[in-house]
């Protein structure tokens, strides 16, 4: 739907505050809407992380020596030495992130959908969304180890080093809060808001599969090329389950569970074991 203004003038020629006109679109006008609101969004959330993480893999390429002795920090001090400061700034950064997701259930309430509900995330099959995403993630975590630990010895992956935060009694907390917010934001947006405008704008179940499973990898491109293909067959994975499942729950589950691990594990387990690589 599009919408004008009435003049708002009465007959007594004072002026009073317009009223929106909403006028019915035809498919063609219905779709340039879509596709101009699926543009914007991802403008705003994760098709801009794609383009940055393009611009930081260029500046890794070109940097003297090679990918496995650059590093990539995930979770990293926004204020070293203060750390009320530092936490302040991390709340801000997890909230702030998850605006575009509170976007995509506006607009889908505006469509007449029951907002998230209509994606598969709601609390109705708790118990089921933990056992599925649980079950993913131990398939997903395994083989996305081993491949990592493959990429950055074969030379195409950065040094990924999930956190670099002080030894401060928010640490932990922060680390989950970070790992919930990466999976929200990106099953909601990558995986189930974009399917379902592909689909409403016509594109085929094959097309929408590579486009979300290409974004995902794109915004994983700053790790090196191991990232981006890690990340894109973690994204055909998890397309496939979510057409399955017809929910996005149980994906959320799983990427933050995989985010959990990475992050809690490498801040115990760093400079401890000899496999787990350090920068």
């Amino acid at each position: 739907m599009g919408w004008s203004q009435r003049d708002g003038r009465t007959e007594s020629g004072v002026r009073t505050e317009p009223e929106p006109v909403f006028v019915e679109l035809d498919e063609d006008g219905r779709r340039s809407l879509l596709r101009t609101e699926t543009l914007l969004v991802l403008a705003l959330s994760l098709g801009a992380s794609g383009l940055s993480a393009l611009i930081s893999f260029i500046g890794s390429l070109t940097k003297p020596g090679g990918l496995k002795d650059q590093a990539a920090t995930l979770n990293g001090s926004y204020a070293p030495g203060r750390p009320w400061l530092d936490l302040a700034w991390q709340l801000f950064g997890i909230a702030s992130a998850l605006v575009p997701v509170l976007l995509v259930a506006h607009l889908l309430t505006r469509e007449g959908a029951p907002g998230l509900r209509v994606l598969g995330f709601d609390r109705t099959r708790p118990w089921w969304d933990l056992g599925r995403g649980a079950l993913v993630a131990a398939g997903i975590g395994s083989a996305g180890l081993a491949f990592y630990l493959g990429a950055r010895a074969g030379g195409f992956n950065l040094t990924v080093v999930p956190e670099a935060l002080p030894d401060v009694w928010w640490k932990f907390p922060v680390l989950i809060l970070s790992a919930l917010q990466n999976a929200v934001v990106e099953e909601v947006i990558v995986l189930a808001y974009l399917l379902r405008r592909l689909g409403q704008l016509g594109w085929s179940p094959t097309a929408a599969l590579v486009a979300s499973s290409v974004l995902r990898g794109s915004y994983h491109l700053y790790q090196g090329i191991g990232g981006f293909i890690g990340n894109v067959v973690m994204g055909v994975v998890f397309v496939l389950a979510y057409r399955r499942w017809g929910r996005v729950a149980p994906l959320v589950v799983a990427h933050a569970l995989l985010d959990i691990v990475a992050f809690g594990g490498y801040a115990l387990l760093a400079g401890k074991v000899g496999w787990l690589p350090t920068p």
